[in-house]
Formats: C-alpha cells, sequence, structure tokens
C-alpha cells in the first residue's frame, strides 16, 4: 500500500479514515508523520514520504504528530490476512513476544533463524523487531502516561523498557514531550484508576455493527469467564504475568475497553488480544465489495454493513470449547464449559460483576477424569487427545501459529473432522478465508437464500467468495432468528453510525454454534 504513491496523496488529500492503519503519511519538512486522517492542512506531495508503520517512520527520524495521533489508529489489517512468516512474526510482536523473550524467542516460535526474520521484516516491513517492540512500548507508555496517575518509575516498567533513560528518550523522540508534558497534556486519569482498572478506547475502521459480534460471545460465554453486564461484555484473560479482567462495551466510533490486571507489564498483551477477540483491524471496506458480488448475499452485506469474525483471546482455550460443542447446543455447549472451569479452572477475585474462574490451562485439564465427563466416549477419547497434544506443545494455536500446519495437526486427531478444524481455523487462528460448509447454521442460511445447501456444492459455490469466506459465514449465520445476533440488552449503545459509501461495506454480526461434526 505505502508504495503505491499515487493513491496514497489521494487518500491524505480527501482525509480518508479508512487507510488509518494501513501506511503512515511523513512530512519531510517538519519531520513529523501522521494518519492519512489527520485534520491539519495537507502538505505538499513533494514533501509526502510513506512508511508501512509507525515504527519505520520513527527509524527515519520523524516524531509521531501531536494533533491526529498516528500511534493510536487500527492496525494494519495486512498481518491478519496471511499466515506466512512476516504476518506471524508481526502477530507474535504485538502480542508481546520480543518484549518477553527477546529476539530470540520471536525466532524460536517461528522456527527461522534471528538473521531471517530481522531481513524479511526489514524488506517489507521496513523495521526491524526491536524498533516494532519499541514502538509498541512507547504506545503503552502514552496510554498509561495519560489514563493513570502511576508514578512515570511504574510506568517505564509496566510498558517494558529496562531503563528510565529509555523511558524518557524514547518518548520524546517519538512523542516530542517528555513524559511529564504528554501528562500535563491529557484530561487525566479517570476515577476507577485509584481501584487499579485503566479505561481505554480501541479504535477500529467504520462501519462496524455490534449486534452479532457482541452477542455471539455473550450467547456462548462460559459461566464464571463470561458475562454480559450493564451493556458491556466482560471475561476474565490469562496473560503472561497474571490474570486480568476486560469490559469491552460498543461506542459509537470505538470500543471503549476497561482492563483491570494484576500486572501492568501486560498491558500491551491484553490490548492486542482483546483487538484480536474483536476483529478490529480488519478491513470491512475490501469485504463488503468482494462479498457484494455475489447476488444472494449482496443485500445483506448492504443492510449491515461491517461485519466481524469474533475470536477469541486464548486459541487452546477454544480448541476445547469447540470438540465440547461437537453436535450439542449452545446451552449445552456453555453447561460442559462451566463444569470444566469450576473444577479445573483458576479462582480469582471480580469485585465489579459476577466472573469467578480463569478458563483452565490444557495442564490443568490433564487431570481431570474423563468417566465423569457427560460426554459419549468417543468425545471424551477426542477431548483427552487434544488436550494432552496441547499440553505437550504439539499444536501451536497462538498468534503466530501456521495455519496449514495446525490444520493438519489438528486434523490427525481422532474425531476432529472438518467442521472442528475450520471453527478453530477461523476463530482460534484467525484465517479469514476459513469455511465450514457441512455447519446446521450455514446450510440452513443457504437454503433459505436460495444457495447450494450440500456441503460440496456450497464450497464450489464460495470459492467466489474467497479470501473472505469466514465474513461470508457471519452473513450467513445471521440470517437466523438466534439471541447471538442480537446485543444482549436492548438498551445497549446502538450500532455505530455508517461511514461514507455505506453501500460498500460489510456488517459485524456473530453467529450461532455450529452443528460440529457430522
Amino acid at each position: 500500500m505505502h508504495i503505491n504513491r499515487e493513491l496514497c496523496i489521494r487518500a491524505v488529500r480527501s482525509k480518508d479514515a479508512r487507510f488509518d492503519g494501513w501506511f503512515y503519511t511523513a512530512v519531510v519538512t517538519t519531520r513529523i508523520y501522521c494518519r492519512p486522517s489527520c485534520p491539519g492542512v495537507p502538505p505538499k506531495d513533494e514533501n509526502m514520504t510513506f512508511y508501512p508503520n509507525a515504527a519505520a517512520a520513527q527509524q527515519a527520524g520523524f516524531r509521531a504528530c501531536k494533533r491526529c495521533r498516528p500511534d493510536a489508529s487500527p492496525g494494519s489489517p495486512r498481518w491478519n490476512e496471511r499466515a506466512d512468516l512476516v504476518a506471524r512474526a508481526m502477530r507474535l510482536i504485538a502480542d508481546g513476544v520480543v518484549d518477553r523473550g527477546g529476539v530470540t524467542e520471536l525466532a524460536s516460535r517461528l522456527g527461522y533463524s534471528v538473521r531471517q526474520i530481522q531481513r524479511q521484516l526489514m524488506a517489507e516491513v521496513g523495521a526491524g523487531p526491536i524498533a516494532l517492540a519499541r514502538a509498541q512500548r512507547a504506545q503503552t507508555a502514552r496510554v498509561l502516561i495519560e489514563t493513570s496517575a502511576l508514578p512515570m518509575a511504574d510506568v517505564a516498567f509496566a510498558a517494558g523498557f529496562s531503563s528510565i533513560r529509555s523511558f524518557n528518550e524514547t518518548v520524546r523522540q517519538v512523542f516530542a514531550l517528555a513524559p511529564t508534558e504528554l501528562r500535563s497534556r491529557s484530561t487525566g486519569p479517570g476515577p476507577e484508576s485509584a481501584r487499579g482498572a485503566l479505561t481505554l478506547r480501541l479504535p477500529f475502521r467504520a462501519p462496524l455493527t455490534p449486534g452479532n459480534l457482541f452477542g455471539h460471545l455473550v450467547a456462548t460465554g462460559v459461566p464464571g469467564v463470561e458475562e454480559w453486564r450493564d451493556g458491556a461484555y466482560r471475561r476474565t484473560l490469562r496473560l503472561p504475568h497474571g490474570p486480568g479482567v476486560v469490559s469491552l462495551r460498543p461506542m459509537p466510533d470505538h470500543i471503549q475497553c476497561r482492563l483491570t490486571l494484576a500486572d501492568l507489564r501486560d498491558l500491551s498483551t491484553a490490548i492486542s488480544r482483546c483487538r484480536w477477540l474483536l476483529d478490529l483491524d480488519a478491513d470491512p471496506v475490501a469485504v463488503d465489495e468482494l462479498l457484494c458480488q455475489d447476488a444472494a448475499l449482496a443485500p445483506h452485506v448492504r443492510k449491515e454493513p461491517g461485519r466481524r469474525v469474533p475470536r477469541t483471546v486464548d486459541g487452546a482455550e477454544f480448541a476445547v470449547r469447540a470438540v465440547l460443542g461437537q453436535q450439542v447446543s449452545t446451552a449445552a455447549a456453555r453447561t460442559l464449559a462451566g463444569r470444566l472451569v469450576a473444577e479445573h479452572g483458576e479462582p480469582i477475585e471480580d469485585r465489579e460483576g459476577g466472573l469467578s474462574h480463569l478458563f483452565p490451562t490444557p495442564a490443568a485439564l490433564t487431570a481431570l477424569d474423563p468417566e465423569r465427563l457427560a460426554l459419549p466416549r468417543a468425545r471424551r477419547t477426542t477431548l483427552t487427545t487434544l488436550v494432552a497434544a496441547l499440553a505437550e506443545g504439539g499444536l501451536d494455536l497462538s498468534a503466530g501459529g501456521d495455519w496449514e500446519h495446525t490444520r493438519s495437526r489438528l486434523g490427525a486427531l481422532p474425531g476432529v473432522g472438518p467442521w472442528t478444524v475450520e471453527t478453530v481455523a477461523m476463530r482460534a487462528l484467525g484465517d479469514p478465508d476459513a469455511f465450514v460448509p457441512t455447519d446446521l447454521g450455514v446450510r440452513d442460511a443457504a437454503r433459505r437464500l436460495d444457495l447450494p445447501s450440500t456441503p460440496a456444492a456450497l464450497a464450489a459455490r464460495a470459492e467466489s467468495w474467497r479470501p473472505w469466506r469466514a465474513y461470508a459465514v457471519q452473513y450467513l449465520w445471521a440470517t437466523g432468528d438466534h439471541p447471538a445476533n442480537r446485543l444482549p440488552d436492548e438498551d445497549a449503545p446502538t450500532a455505530p453510525a455508517r461511514a461514507r459509501r455505506p453501500a460498500r461495506r460489510p456488517d459485524l454480526r456473530a453467529v450461532t454454534v455450529g452443528a460440529g461434526e457430522p
């Protein structure tokens, strides 16, 4: 995107917010970089240069615009649409792997040498893993400076800086302000910050219709782990340095995110996982334009554009829940998962709601007694085999997982068929082209839309929906009458206002639980 100079200039001239996060505009005369939609006066064409990310602009000596705050724009959708080395590396860096274990840990997780990763990132992204992690630390520091009353030394530690000196230098270089100046310019922390909670805004590319997204998460929520309270979806988080609780509330132009963390070093990881959960870095324009080419889908796409794929904050957790959901109702799957949580989950304290546990880890689930599971014997075997593979590290369902390799490993487990494989690929791995033609909800929707309803014929028809078949599934699921297709609370915030050209964007709704393996 950033190498198409003519297109970038047009986006800047029109202040097109759809391109925020796709590229960054650096002004050579002022040494400032901005998002494309910056409200300031556009610079002369000859004074503009373009970078694929904030880290590359910072590395080239530009500082962030104080007006448009480019570091707070939505992330690039490119890294969630691919499964190559660069995309997997970008997802792991966003998840905090470099901050926790360095570039060596990143290379180990990806199965490549440090030199190969650095070379490929520099070639495509314009910055190496250390520079990318540094840019992320700067953004985390700014959030803490502006939304909390923490002492600056604690902010530096929580953001991942190794010293106060490097914290001060980085903040000055990136924002052209000292940390204390940044805080003095902000509106100050809210009252919740004194109780250990942080409230921040998660941006997204409009449009986004929250009904099905939040409806699905709540309808399939596990008791004690997830809940809908006061117009917000809440859940527990298992993070690298301790537990957390997040509250996510749909607002007209952002998602309000309220985090309570045991260790503030987990802030950037928690934010990344919440964005992943709600698919906030998606490009609804690209999805919409393709799916609208199908006459059967087009009316539904145009009616409620901006559809997202509800994902998960923990791939292993979702895989276990997918097996529990094979060939049972949504209510039955929730009940089964709730029993596992009550017996094997880690208790937590939630002073603001009814959350009680973290979902159990695969290691904890290896201790479960299969005979106590209210499941057919074959499915007990499937569950215990899956848990063992996850506990031993034989399945990588993390942000850096290889989609096709994981599909192959998952499909080799007994009792794991195409429905489970593709459901996990869609919700845990984030493959935007995952497709479940055997799902009863999808087949029922296909019949309502006069599409082929047999799996083979529907899969053939869906070839024209590539590479966005996972989004097409959301539209198909949403044609049914199910609680997952609407916000649980009628008093919840209304759908965000449509952006320009509403007919050219797809919508966000959620799904019902599939029927499992045929």
